[in-house]
């Protein structure tokens, strides 16, 4: 009797033992994500991101390419809105395009080192590795990794990363500090270490190609409506004017202010029309900036960025950066003073 129970415990050791063996720690998992991101030469991936932060979740259709030192390629698309953009970096510099536009911004920044990228494989694994106080957990079929985050919008305070067990992405959630989404991000396809045409990170071949792909946005006779910000960093609307420019064109100013506080902005609002000539603007000093439903361009006093074929432009001499994006991701939605 005593034997046979022997056997039965020894059997059952090893069972956990083999048990054990087969799944990974958190340092095995952080182990093989330095490797990993040692040996790939890059990747291509598709996703889905929702955004939570407005009156009405915006959905895009990511396209993701990376080619290792330091060329990027991301695409999105949301169908519902006609909203298409690019970012592009490459050996000349970083690029953010609106083909329906044909408009293009170039800077000269670290884009994307200087801020988590949620769609950035890389941009991702450099955040689990790099908080010490990060959580984890191994479940059936997936690793989930709890961080801290660095992205320009500051709501976006905390994240949740997936990834499966050959350690491909799968989920990003990304929550404000009461653990509200107000983002997330789901990978339908990666595939590591891709093949790269020789003008896959080229300027003009993507500005051409993806006009090809939609519409190209040709202006109307019909008044645009003009939108509020519906952050103002506690200023109020002081004026508001219209600005003929020639030729049936014009564009709507608003400016904010705080006598008290001697603050105050300005926001100016023009529909889109300039289409056959293309333009291209360089900013020295800008970056790109994430606003939630589009991208713009930052620099130290101002936000560049069009929305719905209407072009906006935000600056100040006295807010701070992080003001005026809070303002520049509010001016969406409803036309509500």
């Amino acid at each position: 009797m005593k034997k046979t129970l022997s056997i039965i415990l020894t059997a059952f050791m090893a069972l956990m033992v083999l048990s054990a063996c087969g799944e990974q720690s958190q340092s095995d998992v952080l182990d093989s994500l330095e490797e990993r991101m040692e040996k790939m030469t890059g990747y291509k991936a598709e996703a889905k991101m929702t955004l939570n932060t407005g009156e009405k979740p915006l959905t895009y259709d990511l396209e993701i390419w990376h080619k290792k030192p330091d060329f990027y390629r991301v695409s999105l698309k949301n169908a519902e809105k006609d909203q298409s953009q690019m970012i592009l970096r490459n050996k000349d510099g970083v690029f953010v395009l609106t083909p329906a536009l044909n408009k293009s911004f170039r800077f000269q920044s670290d884009w994307p080192e200087n801020n988590s990228q949620v769609y950035l494989f890389q941009s991702l694994i450099a955040d689990i590795l790099n908080d010490t106080d990060r959580g984890f957990k191994s479940k059936e079929k997936s690793y989930v990794f709890h961080t801290k985050t660095n992205y320009q919008n500051k709501n976006l305070y905390q994240q949740e990363i997936t990834l499966n067990k050959d350690l491909d992405p799968t989920q990003v959630r990304i929550m404000d500090q009461d653990q509200k989404e107000l983002v997330r991000l789901d990978f339908s396809k990666v595939q590591f270490n891709a093949k790269f045409d020789k003008n896959s990170f080229d300027m003009e071949s993507n500005m051409s190609s993806a006009q090809f792909e939609i519409p190209t946005f040709s202006g109307s006779d019909e008044e645009f409506e003009v939108l509020y910000p519906t952050y103002t960093s506690n200023l109020n609307l002081v004026n508001e004017r219209e600005v003929a420019l020639g030729d049936n064109d014009s564009k709507v100013v608003l400016n904010y202010a705080d006598a008290e506080e001697n603050k105050s902005f300005t926001l100016m609002q023009q529909k889109n029309t300039a289409v056959e000539t293309a333009s291209r603007l360089t900013l020295a000093n800008g970056e790109p900036v994430d606003l939630g439903f589009t991208v713009g361009a930052m620099t130290e006093q101002s936000v560049t960025w069009n929305y719905n074929g209407v072009d906006y432009f935000l600056a100040s001499n006295n807010l701070n950066q992080e003001e005026l994006m809070a303002i520049a991701r509010s001016v969406y939605g409803e036309a509500i003073k």
